[in-house]
């Protein structure tokens, strides 16, 4: 059956008919569908874990449990996961285990473009990568195939536009295979003896997979004109057929770990130049170099950023067609948080008391874009808490009084536990603002373990931030509404005044949560409007001035009335 899916969706289909049975993740864009997609599917069991480490370490647990199981992250996801991907490596499976990842060049919602193909080379784990969705579906159980015949697990590699493009996709039934036993196994306790024997597996086991590299079809090559060769995967063997043309040779790579040698080989010496297209690092181009091929690659196409079509005809020095050009200047559309939004109050003070921000990763990041430009820095998830730990012991007074971290509660989750257990265990004067607004906002209103509900809107059980928060030794917690803000102003000075380490909850839902009832919009009474824009420092989306009089969008005003108690004239009080 014919069916238009985006790859996510059909990497889920994939892991539906290959006979999974178990996925734990944590939502990452460009990843997240891929669980939100197979949690449709009632006969896998599915959750939003912690975190990625989380995760993985449950998806392995559900393998050596006889049943298929499989975790989705992005490309940072996985550096949280690292730590137990290396030993499964190393320890193996029992049923087959899948690490959907995806990557994200161009950085669309992410705070670094790394390669994660580095990480199938480091953990020594073969590494699949579809170029559409089709492939998705028919990779992803084509990596369960790999992952039970040589007792790895498999890493699937999409990236934005192979996650979020659409394209038709042949549907097939499920096969759910036989559980596998369990049988108790010393070897796989990795220590000493037994890890040392591992490696020299993990190593046989890489050189039978160029074998299978070279044979299996995953990879192809597709003969043409021999003038030119490109050596190619994912969207950029797209791209490639689009600018060069269907008569060019073609060497299609969907095993990107380990990669062939023969194949290669012998591709390069039937075309009279060799072109390898690859989006970030030079992986494929490396391997072809260490083979003695002279090939272009990153002499000519850019190392940082995303790839399309007009690019490479303009770093391939062909005429760009007429229409939006590369070069050509467009209106910037710089990212905003929701009219609305709960975030925007303790912005708003952080601001105006000059407070040193240390962020985290979420769409509070927002705050550090203008007029609010209330955030110093992030890092990573979970990074405020015990970054601002840091900070604070360098600084001394000079800091604890004059900083804060700022944490979403998935992040907190996530990774600010430990953070802020730093910061009790070890005392800095460090004050934290947890922001809950109830759900995982940026990646489309994902459940966690604070809000009491799992992955299908099911009751579960909720952590209390409070009690947990006090039972890691804070003595002062305090929960503010952050659309009070004399109240959100009170608080936060009191804390940051205070000679101990203090956490501050900041709770109000997030107001894109489906269901949620907000107050009537507000309307400007330009009559009492002085023109002075105090309002327009918060940046909400909803307000602007027109005529030197302030305006009030009413489909995007949704009543929080952050606004009105700036306004010392009156003019946004209500209806």
């Amino acid at each position: 059956m014919k069916e238009l899916m985006i790859g996510n969706k059909a990497v889920a289909r994939g892991l539906y008919e290959a006979g999974c049975s178990f996925i734990s993740s944590y939502p990452g864009t460009p990843s997240t569908e891929i669980t939100e997609e197979a949690a449709h599917y009632s006969d896998i069991y599915c959750e939003w874990a912690p975190n990625e480490k989380v995760a993985l370490e449950a998806a392995h647990g559900a393998t050596l449990g006889g049943k298929r199981a499989a975790c989705a992250m992005k490309h940072v996801g996985l550096n949280v996961a690292a730590d137990p991907l290396f030993t499964i490596s190393y320890q193996g499976v029992n049923a087959g285990l899948v690490i959907c990842v995806a990557d994200d060049p161009g950085m669309h919602s992410s705070q670094n473009e790394q390669d994660s193909r580095h990480y199938a080379i480091a953990a020594k784990v073969p590494m699949l990568e579809p170029s559409d969705s089709e492939e998705c579906r028919l990779f992803t159980k084509r990596a369960y195939e790999i992952s039970e015949q040589y007792n790895t697990p498999v890493i699937l590699k999409l990236c934005t536009r192979v996650s979020h493009s659409q394209s038709i996709v042949m549907t097939e039934e499920r096969i759910v295979p036989e559980q596998v036993p369990y049988i108790k196994d010393p070897s796989k306790v990795m220590m000493t003896l037994n890890s040392r024997n591992a490696h020299v597996r993990v190593e046989q086991r890489t050189k039978e997979l160029v074998q299978y590299a070279e044979t299996s079809g995953i990879n192809r090559i597709e003969m043409g004109d021999k003038e030119l060769g490109v050596i190619t995967s994912s969207t950029s063997y797209q791209y490639a057929r689009e600018v060069f043309g269907e008569h060019i040779s073609v060497l299609k790579l969907g095993m990107v770990y380990p990669l062939p040698e023969k194949m290669i080989l012998d591709f390069a010496s039937e075309v009279d130049e060799v072109i390898v297209l690859e989006e970030l690092d030079p992986v494929i181009e490396n391997h072809c170099k260490q083979l003695g091929i002279k090939v272009k690659g990153k002499d000519i196409f850019p190392i940082c950023g995303e790839f399309s079509q007009n690019l490479i005809r303009k770093c391939s020095g062909m005429e760009v067609p007429d229409g939006v050009h590369i070069s050509d200047e467009i209106p910037a559309r710089p990212p905003v948080m929701c009219a609305g939004c709960p975030h925007r109050g303790v912005f708003y003070i952080l601001h105006k008391h000059n407070i040193m921000v240390y962020g985290d990763i979420g769409c509070y990041t927002l705050g550090a874009t203008a007029p609010l430009n209330a955030m110093d820095l992030n890092v990573c998830m979970g990074a405020s808490c015990s970054g601002l730990h840091g900070f604070n012991k360098s600084m001394g007074k000079d800091g604890e009084h004059h900083s804060v971290g700022v944490i979403g509660d998935s992040t907190f989750i996530h990774s600010g536990i430990t953070g802020i257990t730093d910061i009790s265990y070890n005392s800095s004067n460090s004050t934290v603002i947890i922001l809950d607004n109830s759900i995982t906002g940026m990646t489309g209103h994902q459940q966690n373990p604070s809000t009491g509900k799992n992955l299908r809107g099911e009751p579960a059980a909720k952590v209390d931030l409070e009690a947990l928060c006090k039972a890691l030794g804070f003595n002062r917690v305090r929960v503010i509404d952050p659309y009070n803000l004399k109240e959100t102003e009170n608080i936060i000075m009191e804390e940051l005044a205070a000679d101990e380490p203090s956490i501050i909850i900041s709770r109000h839902p997030c107001i894109m949560i489906k269901g949620t009832v907000h107050n009537p919009p507000l309307k400007a009474d330009t009559s009492k409007c002085s023109g002075c824009k105090n309002c327009m420092n918060i940046g909400c989306p909803a307000i602007s001035v027109r005529d030197k009089k302030v305006q009030i969008d009413q489909t995007l005003c949704v009543g929080c009335k952050v606004c009105s108690q700036m306004c010392r004239f009156g003019a946004l009080d209500g209806i």
